[in-house]
C-alpha cells in the first residue's frame, strides 16, 4: 500500500501485523482491511487531511456517505465501518493517536427486506466459503466450520453452542444435548453437512488445540480453552464480508434462517417451537410471518395480476 494521506504505511503494515498474530486473521481478511484502510486514506487525503491525529468524526462518516451516493451495497459500507473501528481502536491502544475518532461511528441500517435472515443459496455459499477456509487444515478453520454448521443446521443460540461438551454431540445420530434459557434441556438434530464438518474438527482439528485445561468443551480456541461466543462471531463477520449482496449479521442470524428455512420447508410449527426451544408457540410464529413475506414477494413478481 502506497500512502498519499494520513495512513502511513509503517502504520498499516503494523496493523496488518496487529491483525495476523494477536488476531490471528487470514491473509485474505487482511488484505480485505487494508483495501479498505487504502480507499479510506486516498478519501482523507481528497479532505486536505494529512495526519492521522487529524482525523475527526466528521471525515468518516463523510466517507462512509460518500460510499453509499457511490452505490456501495449497505453490507459493503457496514463491513467498511467495521474496519474502520477495528484500525482506530488499535490505533489509540497502541498510542499512534490519542483518541479514538471512529468509536461513535454507526454505519447505515440494513436494509429493510428481510434483515438478519439468509435465504437458502445464501446459506449453501456460506457454508461452502467456511469449507474452503477450512481447507488449509488450520485448526480454527476446522472449528469454524463445524460451528456455523452446527449453528446453522440445529437453529440453536451461540450460547448453546459454545457451551457444548464433545459428549453432548452424537455424530452416529445426528443430535445434539442443549441446555437453552432457564437450564432446560432439549434435544435438537442436525444433518449430515454438520455431521461431517463436526466429525473432521473432533479427529483433526480439536486435538491439536487441546490442553489439559480444555476439559471436555467441545469448541475450543487457540490458546486450548472453551471458545467464546465472540470468537464464532467473528468468524461468521470475516466469512460474510466476502459474499457479494449478503447482509451482515451475527450467529443469531443463522438461528432466524434455519426456523424460517424449516418452515419454508414444510416443518410443522410445533416441531420448530421444540427444536428452537421456545417456550411459547407465539415466538416461534414470528418466523411465519417472515415466510409470508417472502410468498408475498414472489407471487408479487411471478403472477400477472398481482
Amino acid at each position: 500500500m502506497s500512502s498519499q494521506g494520513p495512513v502511513e504505511d509503517v502504520v498499516v503494515q503494523a496493523f496488518a501485523q496487529h491483525l495476523r498474530v494477536e488476531k490471528g486473521r487470514s491473509e485474505h481478511t487482511v488484505r480485505a482491511y487494508l483495501g479498505d484502510l487504502r480507499a479510506l486514506d486516498a478519501f482523507l487525503h481528497g479532505q486536505g487531511v494529512e495526519e492521522l491525529t487529524e482525523v475527526r468524526l466528521v471525515h468518516l462518516r463523510a466517507w462512509l456517505g460518500a460510499l453509499g451516493a457511490g452505490g456501495a451495497a449497505r453490507s459493503s459500507v457496514s463491513r467498511r465501518a467495521a474496519t474502520v473501528r477495528t484500525f482506530f481502536a488499535w490505533a489509540r491502544r497502541s498510542g499512534r493517536t490519542a483518541q479514538d475518532p471512529a468509536v461513535r461511528l454507526v454505519a447505515p441500517g440494513r436494509d429493510a427486506s428481510l434483515p438478519g435472515v439468509l435465504r437458502a443459496e445464501q446459506a449453501q455459499q456460506l457454508m461452502d466459503l467456511a469449507a474452503v477456509a477450512a481447507d488449509d487444515d488450520d485448526p480454527v478453520h476446522l472449528r469454524d466450520r463445524a460451528a456455523l454448521e452446527l449453528l446453522y443446521a440445529s437453529g440453536m443460540r451461540v450460547g448453546e453452542l459454545t457451551g457444548l461438551d464433545v459428549d453432548d454431540v452424537d455424530l452416529s445420530g445426528g443430535t445434539a444435548r442443549v441446555l437453552g434459557k432457564g437450564d432446560k434441556e432439549r434435544i435438537v438434530p442436525f444433518g449430515a453437512p454438520a455431521a461431517d464438518a463436526l466429525e473432521q474438527w473432533l479427529r483433526t482439528g480439536r486435538p491439536r488445540l487441546a490442553t489439559p485445561q480444555s476439559g471436555a468443551a467441545l469448541f475450543l480456541g487457540r490458546r486450548g480453552r472453551r471458545v467464546g461466543q465472540r470468537q464464532v462471531r467473528e468468524a461468521l463477520h470475516e466469512l460474510l464480508a466476502h459474499l457479494p449482496d449478503v447482509a451482515d449479521m451475527g450467529p443469531h442470524g443463522l438461528r432466524h434462517s434455519a426456523a424460517t428455512h424449516l418452515l419454508e420447508g414444510g416443518a410443522d410449527l410445533r416441531a420448530v417451537q421444540e427444536i428452537l426451544g421456545h417456550s411459547s408457540l407465539a415466538t416461534t410464529q414470528v418466523y411465519t410471518h417472515v415466510s409470508i413475506d417472502r410468498l408475498r414477494a414472489a407471487y408479487q413478481q411471478a403472477h400477472p395480476r398481482a
